[in-house]
C-alpha cells in the first residue's frame, strides 16, 4: 500500500468526521500495488447507515483531503444501503483494503 501512516490516519479522520464513526474507508486501485508509481488515491467509504447528500459529502471529502494531503488526484466513492452497486463498487469492495 502506497500511503504513509500520516496519510492513512488523515483519511480515516476525515471519513469519520464526514460520514460518522461507523463508516469504514477502503483504499483500492493502483495505490495498493507497492511496485507501481504514481496514480490517484481511490477511496471507497462504506456505511451500513443511510447517508444523506452522498455526492456532496464525497466532494467535500476530496477537497478536505487535498488541503490536508496536498493537491493530488483523489477519487471517493460512497456505498450505503441504498446504493445501486456498479462494477467499480463491487471491485472496490472485493479488492480494497480497509484503512
Amino acid at each position: 500500500m502506497r500511503l504513509t501512516n500520516v496519510q492513512r490516519e488523515t483519511i480515516k479522520g476525515v471519513t469519520k468526521e464526514l460520514f460518522g464513526s461507523d463508516a469504514e474507508v477502503k483504499l483500492f486501485g493502483s495505490r495498493l500495488d507497492d511496485a507501481a508509481k504514481g496514480g490517484d488515491i481511490d477511496l471507497l467509504v462504506v456505511s451500513e447507515a443511510l447517508i444523506k447528500n452522498k455526492v456532496q459529502k464525497a466532494l467535500y471529502m476530496v477537497a478536505r483531503l487535498q488541503v490536508k494531503l496536498g493537491d493530488q488526484p483523489i477519487d471517493v466513492l460512497v456505498v450505503d444501503p441504498e446504493t445501486a452497486l456498479t462494477a467499480v463498487h463491487r471491485q472496490a469492495l472485493r479488492a480494497g483494503e480497509t484503512l
